[in-house]
């Protein structure tokens, strides 16, 4: 049985190879866990290759009994059309997986069709149902597929506890290191202090304690953790494999256990490297600041998501304003980076909200907080929220076409006008120079990649001068934000082309 795993592309709009995009551990891990067990695989990453998803696939999918892939919401229309491409070229069982499946996994598999749909985590699942597609028995746990085109789902699946069990994802057949060597210093926030960044995305935990309206593990997930040891083994192993030298540490919830999070800074600072992490303000204080600073830890990222109390309740957001204050004034502080959104138009946004949040990012964060909206992910509580109110009319193509814009439903009891004033005064704010700006003094283009930049570039808030080498850019007119290598503030830097231009205006 010959079996075709597609990491697929986020955008179906795109048609050229393109290495911006944030590498898929969940396929890879189900990748690593069938090669294990010795089945017949080849990996297929779409997006190093050029040309239209049929173009790529329809030579390729008759060759294979099971094509196999997964993806999340974004990546709806993408998954539509792999399933189109296979039906069409191939007669091989389809098998997709991934939160798109677990978070809606009957109104996903009524629309996309494919032969089955592993909810949930899929190492133990996939394997029982090649066995039983291989010899057919009664279908696994965790299973969704269609019977005369109704949904069925089998009993769900048991967690995994035993984390550190798994083996690595497998990064080889997705050719990794060709992700690697295309990545440049303003792809991602955690590589802007590393020229030539090689960075590692690895997850230490799964599951969520906490019930966030907008996420869609609001529908509950036990929380498990690797061990420290575990964690620390394969950033070791990923050090000597592909020389790495930046760290992505994925969990939302990894910091839950400060004793580990401790643990873990003792232990990266002696491999001597960059990394980043995901915090809850709860759980900052200024000894681990110190710590995570000095252990080599470039940026954190929050999820603070309003500055009003009464949002925040509403959200079920389990932090506070105060705590929100205190992280992003110390942290800043200690010399970390800083990644987090305040994020507006939660059922329970009024004006005065607004302007509670919007007024305090004005005067306290110094751009160093990005403004957006809430978005109804399916399988969240204001997704199901949007459905039942209306808000939300045609489901499908929310699914398959709406997801990919920036459309923002009016979830509040605002009425539309109010609700699009708010809106524009967001952008506007957004672009006014809350976040400063620089031009560069310098700029030489590399010779031998003529998309590559050197930049010489004074950062607007600490005045030190930064040395940018391996800088992205394929066009005259840009602005890219981008992390002093000093202060640990971010800024804008613009193309020499706005020195002539009035930022405010565009005039």
């Amino acid at each position: 049985m010959k079996i075709l795993i597609i990491m697929p592309r986020l955008y179906p709009f795109t048609q050229k190879e393109d290495y911006n995009y944030q590498f898929q551990l969940g396929i890879s891990y189900i990748s690593s866990i069938v090669k294990k067990e010795g089945y017949d695989i080849t990996c297929l990453n779409m997006n190093h290759y050029s040309g239209s998803i049929e173009s790529i696939l329809y030579n390729v999918v008759k060759n294979y009994d099971i094509v196999m892939s997964g993806n999340i919401w974004m990546g709806f229309k993408v998954m539509q059309e792999i399933v189109r491409v296979t039906r069409l070229y191939s007669k091989a069982k389809i098998i997709l997986g991934g939160s798109m499946i677990t978070s809606d996994p009957f109104n996903t598999m009524k629309i996309l069709k494919p032969d089955y749909g592993i909810i949930s985590e899929g190492e133990n699942t996939i394997i029982e149902l090649l066995k039983h597609i291989e010899n057919p028995t009664e279908l696994p746990k965790g299973v969704a597929y269609l019977e005369n085109n109704e949904v069925k789902m089998t009993e769900a699946r048991e967690l995994i506890e035993t984390l550190d069990d798994l083996p690595y994802p497998d990064f080889e057949g997705f050719e990794f290191e060709r992700y690697l060597d295309n990545m440049y210093v303003n792809q991602w926030y955690w590589n802007n202090t590393t020229d030539y960044p090689r960075a590692y995305s690895i997850i230490g935990s799964r599951g969520c304690p906490f019930n966030c309206t907008f996420c869609y593990q609001s529908l509950g997930k036990k929380y498990r953790k690797r061990s420290v040891k575990s964690i620390i083994d394969e950033i070791k192993w990923a050090i000597e494999k592909y020389k790495i030298n930046v760290i992505n540490l994925m969990d939302d919830t990894f910091a839950i256990d400060q004793e580990s999070l401790s643990e873990f800074a003792d232990e990266i600072k002696k491999l001597n490297v960059r990394w980043c992490c995901q915090l809850s303000v709860m759980k900052v204080n200024d000894e681990i600041l110190k710590k995570l600073k000095e252990s080599g830890c470039d940026v954190i990222s929050y999820g603070f998501e309003s500055y009003s109390p009464i949002v925040l309740k509403s959200m079920k957001k389990p932090i506070t304003s105060e705590r929100i204050d205190f992280a992003i004034k110390e942290t800043l502080k200690a010399g970390i980076g800083i990644q987090g959104n305040f994020i507006f138009g939660d059922p329970a946004e009024t004006k005065e909200t607004f302007e509670e949040t919007l007024n305090y990012w004005k005067n306290n964060c110094e751009g160093q907080v990005n403004l957006f909206f809430v978005e109804p992910f399916a399988g969240s509580e204001i997704f199901k929220y949007c459905i039942d109110k209306g808000i939300i009319k045609d489901r499908v193509k929310y699914m398959s076409e709406d997801i990919l814009h920036a459309n923002f439903f009016n979830m509040t009891q605002m009425s539309d006008e109010e609700f699009k004033e708010i809106t524009e005064i967001v952008f506007i704010n957004q672009n006014l120079g809350y976040i400063k700006y620089s031009i560069p003094k310098e700029i030489k283009r590399n010779e031998k990649r003529l998309d590559r930049l050197d930049i010489k570039v004074d950062c607007p808030y600490c005045k030190n001068e930064n040395n940018y080498k391996n800088f992205y850019s394929d066009r005259p007119l840009w602005r890219q934000k981008i992390m002093c290598r000093n202060c640990y503030y971010r800024f804008n830097i613009l193309s020499p082309i706005f020195q002539n231009i009035d930022i405010q205006t565009g005039a």
